[in-house]
């Protein structure tokens, strides 16, 4: 398996730049080097360190869409190409386009098993309205803005467990 192929793919579909540019750094931090470069360098500061595992979690790959249709759109693509998206983060508002609710619908269609998570400082929708219409699913998540980083990574680690 590819290292390309081992990424948990997210797909991020939201109207704000800013917001796709924290996501990628909440759940891409870069990296600076190989794990070899790391121990080389460790070795010549510090000396030669006893051989153990260097701890790794899982990687993300994020796509970005910027709209409900063009997100709709990359999920029926991943889908075809049978690397479909381990999870969606999907903002309530996108103006001047439909909302996510509209488009959790459009998703749905697509890809009914398709995790996602609402995200929002403010929403149309009560999330008792969204469950009574999509009812209590395991596949659907809310999260409120401001993203806190760390409930971030952790609810993007947990839902896109295979």
């Amino acid at each position: 398996m590819s290292e390309r192929e081992r990424k948990r793919r997210i797909l991020v579909i939201d109207d704000s730049a800013a917001i796709h540019q924290d996501f990628r750094r909440l759940l891409c931090p870069e990296r600076r080097g190989s794990p070899a470069e790391l121990s080389l360098l460790r070795a010549a500061l510090f000396g030669p360190a006893p051989a153990r595992a260097e701890p790794s979690g899982p990687e993300f790959e994020v796509d970005s869409a910027y709209q409900g249709q063009e997100g709709v759109a990359m999920v029926r693509e991943a889908v075809a190409a049978g690397r479909p998206y381990a999870l969606v983060f999907l903002d309530y508002r996108m103006p001047p386009g439909g909302n996510g609710v509209e488009t959790l619908r459009h998703l749905w269609t697509v890809h009914p098993s398709q995790r996602v998570v609402l995200c929002s400082a403010y929403s149309d929708y009560s999330w008792e309205e969204i469950v009574q219409e999509f009812g209590e699913t395991p596949l659907l998540k809310e999260l409120r803005k401001p993203v806190h980083g760390q409930e971030l990574r952790h609810l993007a680690l947990t839902f896109t467990e295979p």
